[in-house]
């Protein structure tokens, strides 16, 4: 049976708050992660329903990219994310989706064309076929879901970085961003564009990618979370300008790091 959650009183909503505004303010980043405080911890330890309150909710929103902001300084573009033997594949790899996987898009190969807008100086469409012509990598790496699961898989495909000098983008711009043909959209910073082992995934478990994996091409990056992860990708676009997300404009937060 759903039951309503308790709502915050205005005393301890007002006391969340300065908390919060209080952390905000600290100078120090590293004060920050040791005091270890954020209002979605106090959510969940005290099951109170935070979002009826407006002063809360902003500070929700700006704890939400302070978090974003941290993670982007720890992050190591020359750190690698753990690669694992062939053997410890998970299969079946799981299926994972707003939708089910049956209602995943059918895209025709032959009529894929992969738009590039935003700061590239080559705007030209790209063929599935000339993908598979650039150099490829492989990787065996774990994909780790945002609801708890993770499940390790192998894939194959361009690195990133390379098709984005391909087309002369602007690599010191802010954000890379992504739309698909199931109305997914999502958006990285440039540092995760740039990583070695973030790739144009084409294939999967040495099989061209599966339809519900992503056909004809997703983003597969082990540094981020599942949701980072954009599947049947038909544009990308370099910019400045902070592109959103899918379940990034409903809350969830945007560097997703794994």
């Amino acid at each position: 049976m759903k039951t309503d959650k308790p709502s915050v009183t205005l005393s301890e909503g007002q006391a969340i708050v300065k908390e919060a505004q209080r952390l905000l303010g600290a100078s120090s980043r590293r004060r920050f992660l040791r005091n270890g405080l954020t209002l979605g911890g106090v959510a969940m330890l005290t099951g109170c329903d935070l979002s009826g309150n407006a002063s809360v909710e902003q500070a929700l929103s700006r704890i939400s990219g302070f978090n974003d902001r941290v993670q982007g300084w720890l992050f190591n573009a020359d750190r690698l994310a753990p690669v694992y033997p062939e053997s410890m594949i998970t299969r079946p790899f799981p299926f994972n989706a707003f939708y089910g996987e049956e209602d995943a898009p059918e895209i025709d190969g032959d009529d894929y064309r992969l738009q590039v807008a935003g700061l590239v100086l080559d705007k030209r469409d790209w063929t599935l076929a000339q993908l598979h012509r650039m150099a490829q990598i492989e990787q065996v790496t774990r994909h780790i879901c945002v609801e708890g699961w993770s499940a390790i898989g192998k894939w194959g495909g361009v690195p990133f970085a390379a098709f984005l000098k391909a087309i002369g983008a602007d690599l010191q711009a802010r954000y890379v961003g992504f739309k698909c043909a199931d109305d997914y959209y999502t958006s990285i910073d440039m540092a995760t564009a740039l990583h070695p082992q973030t790739i144009m995934a084409l294939t999967y478990d040495g099989r061209i990618l599966p339809r519900k994996y992503g056909y004809p091409m997703k983003l597969r990056m082990p540094t981020k979370l599942g949701y980072k992860n954009p599947k049947h990708i038909q544009v990308i676009e370099v910019t400045n300008r902070f592109p959103g997300g899918y379940w990034e404009d409903q809350g969830y937060n945007w560097f997703g790091g794994s």
